[in-house]
């Protein structure tokens, strides 16, 4: 597909910019933090309400992820803290439909902690995920160090590569440019390219709370932003490829220290395998100074069906 010309990345850029800025910050975080407050329906049973309207299709993974974490750690002893999760996406969820969510108390030790949480919507199950919680401890400690990476600042916008991508129409673009909690940079490389690694920098618009449960959940959102898309890079395909279906079949997460969400996380992603219309892609997380604060692998269905040529016909 032809180029875009300068002015045609500017205009796309300056329209998508302007829709992005027209809702606060402090708006945005309000409706992030309004996502993690479940209403308790019974013992160990949490509902999130219907939203009166959705512009999404199916409800993102990551925020499903975050509300099971918040209704897993509402049962837990207020000294522990979560530190994995393993969880699966069985069916997806319509934001306009109440979601349930059953915390199971599998196991309650002096340090650790394990929960089970199965979300349901239509009184089928939709989501499920295995938590572990533990006290805060010290130990040994070593870390990969961050890789050689631009900066944020040095770093192009998402808003800015979408609308530099030829095969992204202005229809979507709009769609795309909803107003979101978050400030995202990304550093991906064009075409097929070997190996299968990409990074991105992301924060909120706007600070959080102080608690540790609050940036935990909001990591954990926001960890299934872009991870999937590792995997297509060596095969050359992104989200916008014509007669592409791809979405996340499970998600694993380990956090390792405190962080800020409201301050610069660097998600560095590789991906070691694609096959049988399934992807692995794995991802450390740091703060902006080096330090690994948590890590997550997610596999994903990629499915590409042929598209026919018209101009064959």
């Amino acid at each position: 597909m032809d180029q875009l010309t300068d002015e045609q990345v500017a205009r796309r850029l300056s329209e998508a910019l302007a829709n992005r800025s027209s809702v606060s910050a402090e708006k945005l975080i309000a409706g992030l933090l309004r996502t993690f407050t479940l209403t308790g329906d019974a013992e160990d049973e949490f509902v999130f309400p219907a939203l009166s309207s959705s512009a999404r299709e199916r409800i993102f993974g990551g925020q499903v992820i975050a509300q099971a974490i918040v209704a897993a750690d509402r049962t837990v002893d207020d000294e522990k803290n979560i530190h994995s999760l393993h969880s699966y996406f069985l069916r997806a969820g319509d934001e306009t439909k109440p979601l349930h969510f059953r915390v199971h108390r599998d196991f309650d030790g002096r340090s650790i902690s394990n929960r089970r949480v199965v979300v349901r919507q239509n009184d089928k199950v939709i989501f499920n995920l295995t938590a572990s919680f533990q006290k805060p401890a010290e130990g040994l400690h070593h870390q990969v160090p961050l890789p050689d990476v631009l900066p944020p600042e040095q770093c192009m916008s998402a808003m800015e590569q979408i609308a530099r991508n030829p095969q992204v129409s202005d229809k979507y673009i709009e769609r795309m440019s909803m107003p979101r909690p978050f400030e995202v940079r990304s550093f991906r490389p064009e075409g097929k390219s070997e190996p299968a690694r990409q990074y991105q920098w992301f924060k909120t618009v706007a600070p959080l709370p102080d608690d540790p449960l609050t940036h935990r959940a909001t990591l954990a959102f926001a960890s299934d932003m872009g991870l999937l898309s590792t995997s297509m890079i060596p095969h050359g395909l992104h989200w916008t490829t014509p007669g592409l279906f791809s979405t996340s079949l499970d998600h694993a997460m380990w956090f390792h220290d405190d962080f800020r969400m409201d301050e610069w996380i660097c998600y560095v992603m590789d991906s070691d395998w694609t096959g049988h219309m399934r992807g692995l892609n794995r991802g450390s997380l740091y703060t902006q100074d080096g330090k690994l604060v948590a890590s997550a692998v997610q596999e994903g269905l990629i499915r590409l069906t042929p598209q026919s040529d018209s101009s064959s016909e």
